[in-house]
């Protein structure tokens, strides 16, 4: 590796303490910028070119000077490490040179270190959050597979992880969709928001070139260009709400790690993972772990933590550029790299679920699941929901007095409650009319879950 060079070091007589520059340096993990960094040079050449700062010939060489370095930097990845940079940006500059001579040098016209590192960022984030995107709807087009492999299985429903009221299993798989399809919204605003060219605001105050901002950011494809220079170069807004963003998919996914564990446990026993996505025990034989979704469990806090560290660190920064925003790097490249892991395994894990329908059903008709229902009938009836409630409280305690559920209760039995009930109380509480009543938009009613399967699965577009 060659000899490090400061490319603005006219200031300074001394030499820098080397540990003080190894502590400076990013290009340890900002090289991940390396192919935006190139981009973002070539669109700004075009804007030195168009303001009469570069003359044909010195644009030329330019450009063919930034190609070539992408290509030598895709091919060969041992490219990046022959010379020892502070940056990536150094980089780029520092190999432009040794192609193109001094015309090399005047790439920097017109821009700081400021607007260049932020507009590759955004550059570099921007197809980061669409690969995101896609693998957000991978686990959506996941959950609607496995949905539609068991359309007709029932599992119990819970609140306060009590059985509450049976549900389609179907319905449980659309609940986790739901929260995906908001997941890609909040992906699509951040997207949007990070889509705004800096570039031209130089250090803070601006360019003083006649360079066409707008048009350079047609280049890269932005939507807009940034509308105060001293606000663009220290902006990380972006940042913290990809991060949000991302703060929330892992919850989401968290959670649906969390029933995936516990309904694999044997007191639940309604799922069972395949070999695939489940490990063994170092020490008993009999035990298959789903250490798949305990590990996207785990990275949840992860994500928090960083969604944290970038407020903190920019909580209390003096307009501008602070070199403290150099720690948004790492934050933003492990959230990247983390919430696209934990969604891939997600999506293999969901396609590796045996649902246990037997069991699950069999849990979805114990419990008095059918006690609102019960109250509901007897409302439909004239009895005041109230009143309703309280007598099937009451008949709830005679059926655990007598260690059976509602509908094994004889019709005599169920009388000296309520008058009200009928012999069609026995279809009423039935598992089927539980479900088929739910039958509002959003219920989970066969009709209606089929319908939210459908409408689901148009949104995807798969």
């Amino acid at each position: 590796m060659g000899e490090s060079k400061n490319l603005w070091g006219g200031r300074f007589t001394g030499k820098a303490d080397e540990q003080f520059i190894k502590f400076n340096r990013s290009f340890s993990f900002d090289r991940r910028l390396f192919a935006v960094d190139v981009r973002a040079s070539l669109a700004h050449c075009e804007g030195l070119h168009g303001a009469g700062v570069l003359s044909d010939d010195e644009a030329d060489k330019i450009r063919s000077g930034l190609e070539e370095i992408l290509r030598r930097g895709t091919l060969d990845a041992g490219y990046l490490d022959e010379i020892a940079v502070e940056d990536v940006h150094s980089f780029v500059e520092a190999r432009l040179v040794e192609i193109a001579g001094d015309v090399g040098r005047k790439l920097h016209t017109g821009r700081s270190r400021n607007d260049q590192v932020s507009v590759d960022f955004r550059l570099w984030l921007r197809e980061e959050i669409d690969s995101i995107s896609q693998l957000v709807r991978a686990a959506q087009k996941a959950l609607l597979d496995l949905a539609d492999a068991h359309s007709s299985a029932i599992i119990p429903g819970y609140t306060h992880l009590q059985r509450a009221q049976p549900v389609l299993f179907a319905h449980w798989c659309l609940a986790y969709f739901e929260m995906l399809a908001r997941d890609c919204e909040r992906l699509g605003e951040a997207r949007r928001r990070t889509n705004v060219s800096p570039l031209g605001s130089a250090a803070l105050a601006g360019t003083s070139y006649e360079i066409d901002r707008e048009g350079v950011a047609r280049i890269l494809g932005f939507d807009s260009v940034s509308r105060n220079s001293l606000d663009a170069v220290s902006d990380r807004d972006f940042c913290v709400e990809f991060a949000a963003a991302s703060s929330l998919v892992m919850l989401h996914l968290s959670r649906l790690a969390e029933d995936i564990i516990i309904y694999t446990t044997a007191e639940f026993g309604f799922f069972e993972l395949s070999d695939a996505v489940a490990t063994g025990s170092s020490i008993m034989p009999q035990k298959k772990n789903p250490d798949s979704m305990e590990l996207v469990r785990g990275k949840a806090g992860r994500i928090f933590g960083h969604n944290i560290a970038l407020l903190t660190m920019l909580k209390g920064l003096p307009l501008a550029y602070n070199k403290d925003m150099q720690e948004d790097k790492e934050a933003v490249f492990d959230i990247v790299d983390t919430v696209s892991a934990s969604l891939e395994v997600t999506a293999t894990v969901l396609g590796n679920i045996r649902v246990r329908e037997d069991v699950a059903r069999d849990a979805a008709m114990r419990g008095y699941m059918n006690a609102t229902e019960l109250a509901d009938y007897l409302a439909r009836k004239g009895m005041p929901f109230r009143e309703a409630h309280d007598a099937v409280g009451r008949i709830v305690l005679r059926a655990i007095e007598r260690g059976v559920e509602l509908q094994d209760l004889s019709l005599d039995e169920m009388r000296s409650f309520s008058n009200l009930i009928e012999e069609d109380v026995a279809s009423a509480l039935s598992l089927e009319e539980t479900l088929a009543t739910k039958s509002q938009i959003g219920g989970t009613s066969p009709a209606r879950v089929a319908e939210a399967l459908s409408a689901a699965r148009a949104s995807l577009r798969f």
